[in-house]
């Protein structure tokens, strides 16, 4: 095991976090750190997208032990409950962190929280979702431009009879502050270049078998030919879509976000029209640096060249750094998923699409 992995503490719950006191980097100490300046506590809201524990996190861990390798990271997951979250972020406050990267469950519930940490000389960086707060800094996407690119993928997969088609949008969770703009964004395009959106549903945690549900009840409501394409915020759900779709022996194109395995697998396959890549890397390594100046009392400087104000309007000129992203599709994999290293071709061309992976060029 390397050292940075022993300097990582990892409370697989709540309780056992609030209970946990990590020292130093060194397996075996014992001993609360005192909150020296050598501690960053990381929390993430959900482990359902699989994009958080496989790449978010070990980048960022990484980037750290890159900048700073004395530092300890004080990690923890909240598997989309906001109280749990709340008791995690409580808990590094007690044990003396001074720089929180935060990846919020419910954007709203934080604001209390971060105000209370600023009093105390608390520095939150909202990492991906815009927490509400006197936070310090913001690294995430352009995420209108986000919806706007699923929109204009799906309307790119209707072809020719885009503007003739109906749409299902199934969007993401109402506690996540993304989700609204990646709505906005899709409705930018698709009010203009498509028939009509005839169902439309936000979908509680992000949930693949929420979407599943909402989808069959789609087709309840509006019938087997009264659409002609899906929008899904998200890959996760895109999935559960598809799987309803197949019941119902319905094929119309689905898009989705976030290049998941599987989400490339079904592209691959036919199953799915495209994906929104996030280069999530470069994210997660500009939000460790952020976090590593902010601990050691530097300037942020060129590192957060945006500013953005909150969700509420009550922070203003918040320091940013705001990536894009870029549509997906079978053509595109090769060139851009692979060749970026987020997945190997033997992860991704497994027995079942082998013959798809030949077909795209992907050996």
């Amino acid at each position: 095991m390397n050292a940075f992995v022993r300097r990582v503490v990892i409370a697989t719950t709540a309780v056992s976090m609030a209970a946990t006191v990590a020292a130093c980097g060194k397996a075996g100490s014992g001993g609360d750190d005192g909150g020296d300046n050598k501690t960053i506590g990381l929390l993430l809201p959900e482990n359902k997208t699989t994009r958080y524990e496989t790449f978010d996190r070990p980048f960022i861990e990484q980037k750290i032990e890159e900048l700073c390798s004395d530092c300890v990271v004080k990690y923890n997951n909240a598997a989309q409950e906001t109280e749990t979250q709340k008791k995690q972020f409580d808990a590094l406050i007690t044990q003396g962190v001074k720089v929180i990267i935060l990846d919020a469950v419910d954007y709203k519930a934080t604001k209390s929280w971060v105000n209370q940490a600023a009093k105390k000389g608390v520095q939150v960086v909202a990492y991906d979702r815009l927490a509400e707060g006197d936070i310090s800094a913001y690294v995430s996407y352009d995420n209108e431009k986000i919806g706007r690119l699923q929109g204009e993928g799906l309307v790119k997969a209707l072809g020719s009879d885009a503007k003739d088609a109906n749409v299902v949008m199934i969007n993401g969770s109402p506690t996540d502050p993304n989700a609204p703009f990646f709505k906005k964004g899709a409705h930018a395009v698709l009010d203009k270049q498509v028939k009509k959106v005839v169902y439309e549903q936000d979908i509680p945690d992000w949930s693949p078998d929420e979407a599943n549900k909402k989808m069959n009840s789609a087709i309840d409501a509006v019938g087997k030919d009264g659409f002609q394409g899906v929008y899904s915020a998200n890959d996760g759900m895109a999935g559960g879509i598809i799987t309803a779709l197949k019941q119902r022996k319905v094929d119309v194109p689905v898009g989705g976000q976030d290049a998941e395995l599987a989400g490339l697998q079904r592209i691959l396959k036919g199953e799915q029209a495209f994906t929104v890549y996030k280069q999530i890397k470069p994210q997660a390594e500009t939000t460790a640096e952020v976090a590593v100046k902010l601990l050691k009392g530097e300037k942020l400087g060129s590192v957060t060249p945006d500013k953005v104000d909150s969700l509420s309007g009550d922070v203003k000129g918040i320091p940013a750094k705001l990536y894009d992203a870029e549509i997906v599709t079978k053509d595109d994999i090769k060139d851009t998923i692979i060749k970026d290293k987020v997945y190997k071709a033997s992860q991704i061309c497994t027995a079942d699409y082998k013959k798809a992976c030949e077909e795209a060029g992907i050996k």
